[in-house]
């Protein structure tokens, strides 16, 4: 505010004085209002012109001093008031203080003393008046925000809180201010239940931001628990000094139920498409099982009825081969049904490991096969290492994996083919394992081997030379792989195709 446009008002009993005060004034440059000599007048005229400042006596005409004057004029206008008095005794000080004058001018002063009173004090009240802008605003914003706000000293001492955080700590700001903030904010893990230390003092100690771990409930003054999400900051001077701190805290309950909302619409979803997925593989499986088992009923139906009419007791006793053929086509089909069905409905098997040497298992589960081959001039190798270590794992499992494996490939290995079994010992890896490799000189289109381990699955245009299959045998091995705790895979290029059965000692 430049000096033309700072309007003073002044008052002085002593007419003199007052003239004196009038031309220096105007020697300044201010603009001088009026000159009073009473205390109600000069009242009457702050209120009708309101000044920019008052140059105020405090002995003066009338009832009514110069400090009463400047009290009933504090309490209605915002402007600067500067004492111009002789007196300086203690009682008069102290009752110019309780006013928050501008300044305090003993008399006789200096000019130079005047003008810098009333400059110092002009600006001084601007900045009030925009500290006291700023400080309304802020407040106005912490009042409005939806987050609660809780400030403090450096002692740790409550000085602010917003209506939010009144609401959620049932603590109002008069019962709060100069209480410690941990007697006010109390606040537990939900899962632990224990304490958690006030963030207010945990900033002021470390001197920097935190924010409180998930799960975290805040105690209210009624013994409400509410769940929250917040930080703690320090609050720093221009000097980068901790002044106090702040904590800054939100009501998340609609949050964590609309969380926890949709984590059960997202179950409930998931459930309904995995009831979806059963329903479906269960009406593929059952049309495939209906078709299977009708399959061998059919021909055994046909196969009486020729018996029936059938003269000829050695076309008879050919229908007769042929129905126990296709009795036991439906008994191995019924049976496979049955342990598939168990492995896949329970979570464990009846596992009973043992120690199991392959050195001796793998030739007499072999030995079977002997007559196969031979019928179809098939070649057989069995790569059996020196000191081969010995195998914890279930015999039965074993065993009928190794025989699903080895009619596998025998089914599938063309006239002549070539059939190889090897077994090998990985120390590298922890656990270590044991490796089986059952390999054929047969090869599978790499289109057909994501559903090899599939249940009824049979390769397309195989010639299996008529030895049938329930189409379940490389399911039931792919689960009972995995009840022995171990993995299997298979790989088909350059006319070769090879199981690869990879063991570990069985962990009960």
């Amino acid at each position: 505010m430049s000096s033309a446009n700072t309007n003073i008002l002044v008052v002085e009993d002593e007419a003199i004085v007052a003239k004196h005060l009038l031309n220096k004034l105007k020697k300044f440059g201010y603009r001088v209002i009026a000159t009073v000599s009473s205390g109600q007048e000069a009242i009457n005229k702050a209120l009708e012109s309101r000044p920019d400042l008052v140059l105020m006596d405090i002995r003066l005409k009338g009832q009514i001093d110069g400090v009463e004057a400047a009290q009933e004029i504090r309490k209605h206008l915002d402007i600067p008031i500067i004492y111009l008095t002789a007196y300086a005794d203690e009682n008069t000080v102290e009752r110019a203080k309780n006013t928050d004058p501008f300044g305090y001018l003993l008399k006789p002063f200096k000019e130079k003393e005047l003008q810098t009173n009333i400059e110092i004090a002009l600006t001084k009240h601007q900045l009030e008046r925009q500290l006291k802008s700023s400080q309304k605003w802020l407040s106005t914003l912490l009042k409005s925000i939806n987050d609660g706000v809780i400030a403090s000293d450096i002692q740790e001492l409550i000085t602010f809180m917003n209506p939010v955080a009144e609401s959620l700590t049932g603590w109002k700001q008069e019962e709060a201010y100069g209480k410690k903030s941990s007697e006010v904010i109390n606040i537990t893990n939900a899962e632990t239940r224990n304490s958690i230390e006030s963030p207010i003092k945990q900033v002021l100690q470390d001197g920097h931001s935190f924010r409180l771990p998930r799960e975290t409930i805040l105690i209210s003054k009624n013994g409400t628990e509410i769940p929250i999400d917040d930080s703690a900051a320090p609050i720093k001077d221009d000097q980068e000094n901790i002044t106090g701190a702040v904590l800054i805290f939100r009501d998340i309950t609609e949050i964590k139920n609309a969380v926890e909302a949709r984590q059960k619409q997202i179950e409930q979803e998931q459930l309904v498409a995995q009831l979806e997925a059963v329903n479906q593989l269960k009406s593929e499986f059952l049309n495939l099982v209906s078709h299977e088992l009708r399959s061998p009923l059919s021909n055994m139906k046909m196969i009486i009825q020729m018996l029936q009419i059938s003269p000829d007791p050695e076309e008879s006793q050919r229908y007769l081969e042929l129905l126990e053929t296709e009795c036991d086509r439906e008994m191995e089909l019924i049976n496979d049904l049955l342990d598939l069905q168990r492995l896949e409905t329970l979570s464990h098997l009846l596992i009973n490991p043992e120690i199991l040497l392959l050195q001796k298992l793998l030739p007499w589960v072999i030995e079977p096969f002997q007559v196969r081959f031979q019928e179809y001039q098939q070649t057989l190798q069995l790569n059996l290492p020196a000191n081969l270590p010995s195998l914890f794992s279930d015999r039965p499992s074993l065993e009928r994996i190794l025989t699903e494996l080895l009619h596998n490939a025998s089914k599938y290995t063309p006239i002549s083919g070539e059939i190889i079994v090897s077994v090998c010992h990985n120390f590298s890896e922890t656990p270590a394992s044991t490796i089986i490799t059952i390999s054929n000189s047969a090869e599978i289109a790499a289109a057909a081997l994501p559903r090899i381990f599939d249940k009824f699955y049979r390769i397309p245009n195989a010639d299996l030379r008529k030895q049938g299959g329930t189409g379940l045998g490389l399911a039931i091995v792919k689960k009972l792989v995995e009840q022995l705790q171990g993995s299997i895979q298979v790989e088909s290029s350059e006319g070769w195709t090879t199981f690869t059965l990879k063991l570990n000692d069985f962990i009960t």
